[in-house]
């Protein structure tokens, strides 16, 4: 089952909820019509700048299905950090998509967005990295099938704007991405990608968080990385989430491998083979939509498996594309396409957007400062007036 796929912008063919296909904004002309608008991004709330830097990964333990004799697993994946705030500045801000992997997803799914108006996002490409003396804490992130490692920006940056390192990786061949050469890789159904892939992915990002960690640079080409990554990260703190069925695969992850303390899974099914069934003794955390364990019996077969810290929050009028940057994105996008008011709310549920914004940038930060940093956050304690949408299962 492909479940959690993800579209450009989480916008797919038939879901405009009207038989007319939209047109197009007018591309910019040469006479100097005005060139489209750039979607954005909100900024994250933490102390620190932002920082990011791409990695390209080769898991030789496991050759590739697909690419012929003697070739492995390549997997693009990027590390967002808090940066130092003398020099953030000089370096530039890096797209939410590289360009091949965007034009890909636009492609695949017709959808008439001038690639121009991606957003920009926070992380300041190479920066270097703010240091207090202190290693920093790791999260490991996993998209949702069919996504991209970027899918989820707002959470990374916000996390890593409070001095985390987020370490996301894209699924190749159940994602749309683009490797340093030029190559673009896009889902392949010649090579299915269950939860159980994804989990291995994640594990293998953990090795590479240890390579960091050990002052190695583990990519494969060997391209530079920024002043204080390398020996900057903490393997002994590390924390995963994921939406979709990466949330699945953080379950999945975590049950098998003793280094991830703390997980959180934003509306996983918790269906695949395996299922996550193994007993935890260590914080994990539902964000819930139409996976809710009211409905989804999988969801709640793995709730009683949990034996440690545990919480269920979901917010009133989230969907399951709620979840992550197309609560932002979409409006803007609809916006431009001539969507109506009841068209974007296909898409993103009736969650007001900007509420939606704040509660995925308050809600995963609050769950790893308690559990990986052992800081108060009494925001998970219970309902709160902050956030009148967000109820509390227990």
């Amino acid at each position: 089952m492909a479940l959690g796929a993800a579209a450009p912008l989480g916008l797919a063919d038939t879901a405009w909820g009207a038989p007319a296909r939209p047109t197009a904004p007018a591309p910019p002309s040469s006479t100097g019509s005005t060139a489209p608008a750039r979607l954005t991004l909100p900024a994250p709330t933490g102390p620190h700048p932002v920082g990011m830097v791409p990695l390209h990964l080769r898991d030789t333990s496991r050759p590739d299905p697909i690419a012929g004799p003697g070739r492995f697993r390549e997997l693009m994946a990027t590390v967002w950090y808090p940066a130092r705030s003398a020099d953030s500045d000089a370096y530039p801000l890096a797209p939410w998509m590289t360009d091949g992997a965007l034009r890909a997803l636009l492609v695949d799914i017709g959808l008439p967005l001038d690639p121009s108006v991606v957003p920009l996002t926070a992380g300041h490409l190479g920066a270097p990295v703010h240091r207090t003396g202190h290693r920093l804490p790791v999260i490991v992130f996993s998209h949702g099938s069919g996504g991209h490692r970027g899918g989820h920006t707002v959470i990374c940056q916000q996390l890593a704007a409070h001095g985390y390192a987020v370490v996301t990786v894209d699924h190749t061949h159940d994602c749309f991405t683009e490797f340093p050469d030029g190559t673009v890789a896009t889902p392949d159904d010649r090579v299915p990608m269950f939860p159980r892939d994804y989990a291995a992915d994640l594990r293998f990002l953990l090795d590479r968080v240890d390579d960091l960690a050990a002052g190695r640079n583990p990519d494969v080409d060997r391209r530079a990385l920024p002043a204080g990554l390398l020996g900057g990260l903490d393997p002994d703190t590390v924390g995963a989430f994921g939406w979709s069925k990466g949330g699945t695969a953080t379950a999945l992850a975590m049950g098998a491998d003793p280094r991830i303390r703390a997980g959180l899974a934003i509306d996983g099914p918790m269906i695949a083979n395996p299922a996550p069934t193994a007993d935890l003794d260590r914080p994990f955390m539902l964000m819930t939509a139409a996976w809710a364990r009211a409905t989804n019996p999988a969801a709640e077969t793995f709730w009683s498996h949990l034996r440690g810290w545990r919480l269920d929050v979901q917010a009133t009028g989230a969907i399951h594309t709620s979840y992550g940057d197309n609560m932002t994105l979409i409006p803007q996008a609809g916006k431009l396409l001539g969507m109506t008011e009841q068209q974007i709310q296909s898409q993103v549920g009736t969650l007001d957007p900007d509420h939606g914004i704040r509660i995925q940038q308050a809600y995963p930060l609050a769950f790893f400062d308690l559990h990986l940093r052992h800081r108060g956050r009494h925001l998970l304690d219970g309902p709160s007036a902050a956030f009148p949408e967000v109820v509390f299962h227990p």
